[in-house]
């Protein structure tokens, strides 16, 4: 049994390593698709990761062959045993010896019990063995960072919220440089802040820090002059609504979809925000109008409409900061200026951050930040 176990353990580690090999090349091969296609090499590759695929399915019915060993050996004995109690019973038995044929019986029944406890010990060790394996990739991970200090908890008023960026800086992968370099801004307690820039200026950085997800590595974001990294995150989440690129929905009533932003709301309060964001526009030609099902995703509504979902939980969530990260990337001209005219109705009287090179977008009345390689490079005032 115990060899048995050795040779899974080393199985399954060839087994892990050809399956980091084969998820490392498929990885790669999906982000450099294009460039694989361009020259011609999509069939090659194709073939290549075939035979990668079946190195690793030859390798995994190595560990399966190597894991029944140990099975198939605690069989062997049992059948040995109860052969040879068999044998010596029986020669017992024809030369009229044999006392208590009850207590043949009964050693002949106890064999499989005998060898009970070895088959549980069998198969912990086994996994005791695949445990070992795999805990071994555990160990070229890097250590853990040191915990961050742990700071007061903090919370902001509710209405009014200033945001403020000082020499803010990120790196998301130190390949590629930092997202975020020295960045210093300030918005008004109800003033809009349009972060203008190419995809990749950094503006979506920008609100991935403000919406808790990421801390930056130095300088800091206030609210109000409170540490962002000091507020509570459920105050934090109360003080923020956002709309992002594709607006996130899921199986439901369109009712539900809206509600998700504040589950106590009352339905007079979801058909108001439903009615501000223009949603009325197009449930009324649907089966159940606000109450009809959609699709998880968004299936059965247009991009427009997906969007219009967004800016209804926006208004039913009534927050104070208002993010907007490229609301309207996906959509067409039309589209994209009818979802733009019902932002320009939800910004007001809040602080919005509206990240977005659409043209569309000049259209807002505020300040103008632009980003280049995570600077700020130039700033305009208010249109």
């Amino acid at each position: 049994m115990a060899l048995a176990g050795i040779g899974a353990a080393q199985a399954a580690r060839r087994q892990f390593a050809a399956m980091a090999r084969l998820q490392a090349r498929f990885l790669d091969r999906i982000k450099g698709i294009a460039t694989i296609v361009l020259a011609g090499r999509a069939e090659s590759e194709a073939v290549a990761l075939g035979r990668a695929a079946d190195e690793l399915r030859q390798r995994t019915m190595r560990v399966l062959r190597v894991a029944f060993l140990s099975s198939a050996a605690l069989d062997l004995a049992a059948a040995a045993a109860l052969v040879l109690l068999a044998l010596r019973y029986g020669a017992a038995l024809r030369a009229g010896t044999l006392a208590a044929p009850g207590d043949a019986l009964f050693v002949l029944l106890l064999v499989p019990q005998f060898f009970a406890p070895l088959r549980a010990f069998a198969a912990a060790y086994q996994d005791h063995m695949h445990g070992l394996g795999a805990a071994e990739a555990l160990t070229t991970l890097p250590p853990l960072p040191p915990p961050a200090p742990v700071l007061e908890i903090r919370t902001v008023a509710a209405r009014g919220v200033a945001i403020a960026f000082e020499d803010v800086s990120l790196t998301w992968d130190a390949t590629r440089g930092r997202a975020l370099d020295g960045v210093s801004f300030r918005a008004a307690a109800g003033e809009t802040l349009i972060l203008a820039g190419p995809s990749g200026a950094g503006k979506s950085s920008v609100i991935e820090i403000l919406l808790g997800f990421v801390r930056p590595d130095s300088g800091t974001v206030t609210l109000n002059g409170a540490d962002i990294a000091t507020l509570v995150p459920a105050a934090l989440s109360r003080l923020t609504a956002w709309i992002g690129q594709r607006p996130v929905l899921f199986a439901g009533t369109l009712r539900e979809n809206i509600r998700f932003a504040r589950p106590e709301a009352t339905d007079e309060d979801v058909e108001e925000a439903a009615r501000f964001a223009r949603i009325d526009g197009f449930a009324t030609a649907l089966p159940e109008g606000i109450d009809t099902v959609i699709g998880d995703g968004g299936y059965g509504l247009s991009g427009g409409q997906a969007q219009r979902v967004a800016i209804a939980r926006a208004f039913l969530k009534n927050a104070p900061i208002l993010l907007l990260d490229e609301p309207t990337t996906h959509l067409d001209p039309a589209t994209e200026a009818e979802v733009f005219d019902s932002l320009k109705r939800l910004t007001a009287g809040r602080t919005v951050i509206l990240a977005s090179h659409a043209t569309a977008a000049h259209a807002f009345a505020g300040r103008r930040i632009d980003l280049r390689a995570g600077r700020v490079v130039s700033a305009r005032g208010a249109a």
